[in-house]
């Protein structure tokens, strides 16, 4: 009998399944207060990484249209600088 005893205590500490042996458990509001406190934890985590990547693809959309202005200006430059005409090989002056 005491060998059967140890398998249950064995399985209940694995599987904790402590009501069926009649053990206690936490009362549900002390779980439910603990699961809140889990939950708002897990909440201020997402949100800081939701900040951070709302920055990350504010810094990247800057970085864009600074790489896309810095195009537009060697696109016109070339385009400006390879007609033949002599009025317009001022542009290194501008």
């Amino acid at each position: 009998m005491s060998y059967r005893r140890d398998i249950r205590n064995s399985r209940s500490a694995i599987f904790d399944d402590g009501l069926e042996e009649g053990g206690l458990r936490a009362s549900s509001s002390y779980s439910h207060s603990i699961n809140e406190h889990d939950n708002d934890k897990a909440i201020d985590s997402l949100q800081d990484r939701v900040i951070f990547l709302k920055r990350l693809t504010g810094d990247i959309h800057e970085e864009v249209e600074s790489h896309n202005r810095l195009l537009d200006r060697m696109v016109c430059l070339h385009v400006f600088s390879s007609s033949n005409s002599p009025e317009n090989n001022l542009w290194p002056f501008i």
